[in-house]
This record gives C-alpha cells, structure tokens and sequence, in this order.
C-alpha cells in the first residue's frame, strides 16, 4: 500500500475529535491543532451551550469508531417531547413508534474529552493552545500561534478544518479564494439557565412537577413550553439536572431580549409565560444575569474546499440552527463519509470534490428542516392542525410502514439521506393535508382509501431504512 499522506486537522471538538480517530484507523498520521487548552487539563472552556442530542446518524458514526456504547453509559435517554401548556397540563409527544426509536441528551464536553481520549488511543497527536494565524495555501503550510504569541510554520500535508461555525481555516480560504459564504441570522437568540437535582428542591414541587429520582421533571424526555413565537425547552444532564434554553427573538416587541433585558424583566415575564418552570430554576436571576444571550445563525458556502488543499467538514462548512437536534449528528456523517472517500483514495485527488457533491445536498436539507422544526416546537406542537396530521400520520405508520414514516422519524431513526426526508416529508405531508382537507378529525378519514392513496402516489420506502 502506498504511504498514506499526513493529514492536519483544525480544531479538537467534537467533529475533529471523532474525524481524527475515523482517520487513525485507517492508517492515516493526524495531527490536530486546537486553539483552547486541553479540556481533560483545564476544565471544558466551551462555554455554557444547548445541550446535544445524539440519534441514530450519530450514533452510526459513534459505532464505526468502536465508541457507541461507551457514550451511551454517560447519556439520558428521550423518548419524545413532553409539550407543557400554559395552564400547567402536560403531554407526551413520542418521536418514535417504541423505546427502539429514542434520542439521547450527552454532555458536550463529557463526550469531547472521551473523544479526545480515544483519537489519541489511535496515535493521533494533540497540540492545545495552537491558533490558526495564517494558511500559505501555494506552499501547503499554516501558521501557528500559542497562547504566549510566539508563532510558527507547520507543514499541513491534507488540511481539513473542523472548527466550528467560527472557522478561522475558512476564513483563511475565503481571503484566498472566495467560497461563496452565505450567513442567514435567525433573528432570534437563546439564554441559558439550569434546573438543578432534585435533591436541592422542595419535594412537593418535585411532585407536582412529575419528577422521578434525581430528577425534578420526567427525566426521560425533551421538555418544550411552547407559546407561539417563543419557547423554553429542557433537557435532562445524566446527574439529575435540567438544562433550560429560552428561545426569543432578539428585538422587537414583547417578549423578546431586547424588551426582557434583566433578570427582574425576566422574572415577571417567566412568572407569567413559564410559571410552572419558574419554581423549578432557584438561581433564575443569577442564572439569567451571568449567561449571554447567544446568537443563531445557518451558514451556506458555495464550495467547502480549494481543491486537494484544503476542505471544511461539520459547522466550518455547514452550520445550523438547532432545533432539529441534528447538527452534531451532521457533523458526524461527515466523518464516516470522508474516512471512507480518503481511505479509497487516500492522495485527496478529487476525494474533496467528492465530498461536498455528496454532503452539500444533504447539509442543505438538515438546514432547511431544522428551520422549520424551529416553527413546530414553539407553536405547531399545540396546533390542532398539525395534532391531526401527526395522528393520522401514526395510523398510516402501522398500517404501511413501508410506505409511510414521519419525517422527525426519517431523520431521526434512519440513515437515509437528508435530502430524501426532506423530498419525502414534503410529499408526505401533502398527502396528510389531502386527506384531512374535508375534515380536521383523524378518526373520520377512510383509512383504507388513504391507504390506497399513499401507495399509488409514493414510492416505498428504500431499504435498508435502520442500522
């Protein structure tokens, strides 16, 4: 076999932990060069972020390193949303049809230290505190500063930047050749706060809360408080506590940060919009006070690499919104594709190209769906509309599986491409709306005539759909 080339990785997260390791076994030397401290020494300086939700795609790609089952140990599972009205009732909401088809909520920085741990296990070289300063593309080198400002040359062999949505390689490759890059801002950002254990509360709230265990709500679930254009959603940490995300838009009338700018602010609009949450966050005005408001961005490029010298994997080529819990999982189908392309053909001639043919079309997919699940969390699950299509939608899940599978479901639980749950779902969907167009019940549709209609319009469903 010829002799692999050396491969530079950008970025020592969660993506370049996994792609590093991928590489390593499959003979390639990789080293990574990341501009924080090493978090196993210093601590997680990632910053408080939305908690991570890890399916089937992820998982996939967890497998093929040999790491799914270790991660699972340290990850809750969610069995679907758990839907809080205003007046304090709550709903299951299941993502799947059995305990078969559930997500997982992990610890970002739990799971980027046990990466980190594993890549090097393979042979892969860390260097921590390292900056991308400048890339010499002509000469396939980069510069290198550490956290005392001294700089340095370091010989890239392939580069591939995984450094997140902030990517300073890409950046690097926009000055030298412009890539097309396209950032749509949400308009609306997010703020933190926590629900701690159960044992630091009142029992009685834990009780009235429908806690279990270390837990004060249902452990076993993704929380949502929809209210039309806003939401707060939960989701449960292995050692008992909740993290709590408000989604707001950023200006504009109330509510939304620019009108809800302290914690007092905060506290009357929680006490009013969120008031069974509120009893259950005793450091709500530290916890509002302390943490940013973060900002909520998709990035689009038109080219993700500059020939054989350089590719952006994960966020650095494709960031997105969160509200399809699916950007991590993007990210980590990249690392299983290109490991393959490289260990193929593995000088990186047209493997890059490869690559983004292959991805683009699926990135741009999860992009779009996650914007749109971002409108079905914060209103649609409430709306009696979309209650009826999801309830008739279940009925056609027993009945034809193979012609019929909800697109959360798609994309969730299988490992069809993106694209294709986006074309499906669409299709799907305007089915639904056919059939529900002469009456909102579910229950008074022919089941067998909508039977007959979905298989005569749709294809089946591709096999193999799982892993």
């Amino acid at each position: 076999m010829a002799q692999r080339p050396a491969i530079t990785l950008i970025g020592g997260g969660l993506v370049g932990a996994l792609l590093a390791r991928q590489l390593a076994q499959q003979g390639f030397a990789v080293e990574v060069f990341e501009k924080r401290p090493d978090p196993r020494r210093a601590g997680f300086l990632g910053g408080r972020s939305i908690n991570l939700a890890l399916a089937e795609r992820g998982l996939q790609a967890l497998r093929t390193a040999g790491l799914a089952d270790e991660v699972l140990l340290r990850a809750v599972m969610m069995r679907g949303r758990m839907v809080h009205a205003l007046d304090g009732s709550s709903g299951l909401q299941r993502y799947g049809v059995d305990d078969s088809e559930v997500i997982w909520s992990v610890s970002r920085g739990a799971l980027n230290m046990l990466l980190l741990d594993a890549a090097e296990a393979c042979g892969v070289r860390f260097h921590f505190g390292q900056a991308l300063a400048d890339a010499d593309f002509d000469r396939r080198r980069i510069r290198l500063v550490d956290e005392a400002g001294a700089r340095r040359w370091h010989d890239a062999g392939l580069l591939i930047g995984a450094d997140g949505a902030g990517s300073a390689l890409r950046a690097a490759m926009d000055a030298y050749a412009p890539l097309g890059e396209r950032i749509e801002p949400l308009g609306h950002g997010y703020k933190e706060l926590e629900i701690p254990s159960a044992e630091t509360l009142a029992p009685g709230l834990v009780r009235q809360a429908g806690g279990e265990g270390h837990f004060a709500l249902e452990p076993h679930a993704l929380h949502i408080w929809p209210r039309g254009g806003y939401m707060c959603i939960a989701l449960p940490n292995a050692e008992g506590s909740f993290t709590v995300t408000l989604f707001l838009p950023a200006e504009g009338a109330h509510p939304s940060f620019a009108s809800v700018p302290d914690a007092a602010a905060a506290r009357t609009f929680f006490a009013a919009d969120f008031p069974d949450l509120l009893p259950l966050i005793p450091r709500f005005d530290a916890d509002y006070a302390e943490h940013p408001v973060g900002t909520l961005s998709t990035l689009y490029l038109e080219r993700w690499h500059l020939d054989d010298r350089a590719l952006l994997v994960g966020d650095a080529a494709h960031a997105i919104v969160p509200f399809h819990g699916q950007g991590m999982n993007c990210g980590f189908e990249d690392t299983v594709t290109l490991a393959q392309l490289l260990a193929a053909a593995p000088d990186g001639a047209g493997v890059f190209a490869e690559f983004q043919r292959i991805r683009q079309p699926n990135a741009d997919a999860i992009a779009a769906m996650a914007l749109e699940n971002y409108v079905e969390m914060r209103d649609s699950v409430a709306d009696p509309r979309y209650l009826a299509r999801r309830a008739l939608g279940a009925k056609l899940a027993t009945r034809i599986p193979g012609h019929y599978m909800a697109r959360y479901r798609l994309v969730s639980f299988t490992h069809l491409p993106y694209a294709y749950a986006l074309e499906r779902g669409r299709a799907q969907d305007a089915l639904l709306e056919q059939l529900l167009h002469a009456t909102p019940d579910p229950e008074a549709v022919d089941l067998d005539a909508a039977v007959r209609l979905f298989q005569s319009t749709l294809e089946p469903l591709p096999e193999p759909r799982h892993g």
